[in-house]
């Protein structure tokens, strides 16, 4: 397989479309991280992404045929934005089904560059499936973001322009993973040109497809995936490439989403561009990579594979940045409620180190918890030293630096507890941002539960984040998690998380 799109390669007109992008030295990432961090910049391709080496490859290579009836394709974004720009390059009529979900941005890109948009489903997966069947029912050939050979030697391009454009063989390349077809390409080549390369291949936490289907040796399919970055959301990697990275993929590296965000910020800082989540996932997985092995001196390349960022996203990275580059810290600590006491507490902190961030309010005449922020140059030694100075200073100290809830929800709703509030439930959920998603929450609810806490925020994402209180009856609680289950929505229960418990539960 890895011979079959060597040569596949050798002979694909991507420059047709493509632009061969450069590959650049990162200075002030090389210098944190005592190694030669080298970018390689798929975000300055026309469609500000990788996706388009593929899409052309695949339809350069269909019958006459076929391109006269035309192709489909399902995207929320990059694919779909390859193949509208590849149709209009070869006159082919392009179909492209996109989740109800898409923002208007993508969706109004993939219009200016000739693609008939259609919009289907809350999900990829729905979208994919819609777009199936109108193939067959069409006659309209279906191009596949990932799972083809095509596509995935056009995503080998790359590795061909890293190998010319670097004078020595890389010690080490870090490529996101999605459904597998940027990996794929990438180390098929890599490994027969220079096979000590260490292919490492990185993916968010919750969206960790690769890293489950290589551990269990077959294809696996995760319950939920986490949107967050959503050019690489896929539950389960192609089929194709699972083969491939069998073979030529050396080892897997999972990041968070705060370390994501955080990479975002280094990419801007040395190259003052402004990548997609997706794009930052591999040079997050590099930085967790010297962390884990201490390693130094050595050449590592790092593919930033798409900048196509909805503005509206940046308020929400630049919040969790601080987090994933492990500079901040925040805890839930309670304190006496007597005259003084917090103005001792402030003392305590304010000595060394900056608060970030500070939120207080009366609940009774005993005790008050504060949620608190503090500035942490010195990454996890120094938050370490903050919670011990705390713990010393006999307050009783919750850390709250790697708590989904506060992080989401929490910091910006601290109010004090409610009062006379009874069976009050706690769950977190992901909402499809379109109409009627709330909607078909509350219409399906029995008028027996009450809503008694809510808290939404949308981050420029095609999920927005609820935080919902309900009250239900003990004997009641196993048809409200069935009602859960049967509406489709990601949820968490948050009952037990030591937020609620400090912050906001109920005091009856």
């Amino acid at each position: 397989m890895p011979e079959e799109i060597l040569r596949r390669v050798l002979t694909v007109p991507v420059y047709d479309v493509a632009d061969e992008t450069p590959l650049e030295l990162a200075p002030l990432i090389s210098k944190r991280m005592q190694n030669k961090v080298w970018l390689k910049r798929e975000d300055l391709q026309p469609i500000f992404s990788f996706k388009l080496r593929g899409a052309y490859n695949r339809m350069i290579n269909l019958d006459d045929e076929q391109k006269k009836a035309g192709v489909i394709a399902a995207s929320a974004g990059n694919h779909a934005q390859g193949v509208a720009l590849a149709a209009t390059k070869l006159g082919v009529n392009a179909t492209i089904v996109m989740p109800v979900t898409t923002p208007p941005i993508k969706v109004n890109a993939v219009k200016a560059l000739g693609g008939t948009v259609v919009l289907e489903g809350d999900s990829y997966d729905e979208a994919s499936a819609f777009a199936k069947d109108l193939a067959s029912q069409r006659g309209l050939a279906f191009i596949h973001p990932y799972d083809d050979l095509d596509v995935i030697a056009g995503q080998g391009t790359i590795a061909l322009e890293m190998l010319r454009q670097h004078s020595k063989s890389l010690d080490v390349i870090f490529v996101a993973v999605g459904g597998g077809g940027l990996i794929a390409g990438i180390s098929a080549v890599i490994k027969q040109v220079s096979p000590k390369t260490r292919i490492i291949g990185v993916e968010p936490e919750d969206a960790a497809c690769l890293t489950e289907a290589l551990k269990a040796g077959e294809r696996v399919i995760l319950d939920q995936v986490g949107i967050f970055a959503d050019g690489v959301a896929v539950a389960q990697v192609g089929e194709i490439p699972f083969r491939i990275a069998q073979t030529c993929v050396d080892e897997m590296v999972t990041v968070k989403t705060d370390e994501i965000c955080a990479a975002v910020k280094d990419i801007f800082e040395d190259t003052r561009a402004i990548s997609e989540p997706a794009g930052a996932v591999a040079l997050a997985g590099m930085k967790k990579f010297v962390e884990k092995y201490n390693v130094s001196g050595l050449d590592m390349a790092c593919i930033v594979s798409g900048a196509n960022m909805n503005f509206d996203r940046l308020r929400h990275i630049s919040e969790r940045t601080e987090l994933g580059e492990k500079r901040e810290a925040i805890f839930a600590v309670t304190i006496d409620e007597t005259p003084g006491s917090f103005k001792q507490f402030c003392e305590l902190l304010g000595k060394r180190r900056a608060i970030t961030e500070f939120n207080y309010r009366y609940s009774d005449d005993n005790n008050a918890v504060v949620f608190v922020g503090v500035r942490t140059e010195g990454g996890h030694p120094e938050k370490d030293a903050v919670l011990a100075e705390l713990l010393a200073a006999n307050y009783a100290v919750q850390d709250m630096t790697d708590n989904e809830m506060a992080k989401l929800h929490l910091r910006f709703m601290v109010g004090g507890h409610a009062n006379g509030v009874e069976n009050e439930l706690l769950y977190r959920f992901q909402f499809p941002e379109r109409p009627g998603a709330l909607l078909n929450f509350l219409i399906h609810m029995s008028e027996e539960w009450n809503i008694s806490l809510f808290h939404y925020r949308n981050h420029g994402a095609a999920y927005g984040r609820v935080l919902v209180g309900v009250q239900v009856p003990p004997e009641q609680h196993a048809d409200f998690e069935c009602y859960l289950e049967s509406l489709g929505y990601p949820f968490v229960n948050e009952q037990d998380n030591p937020g609620y418990q400090l912050f906001l539960r109920p005091t009856n």
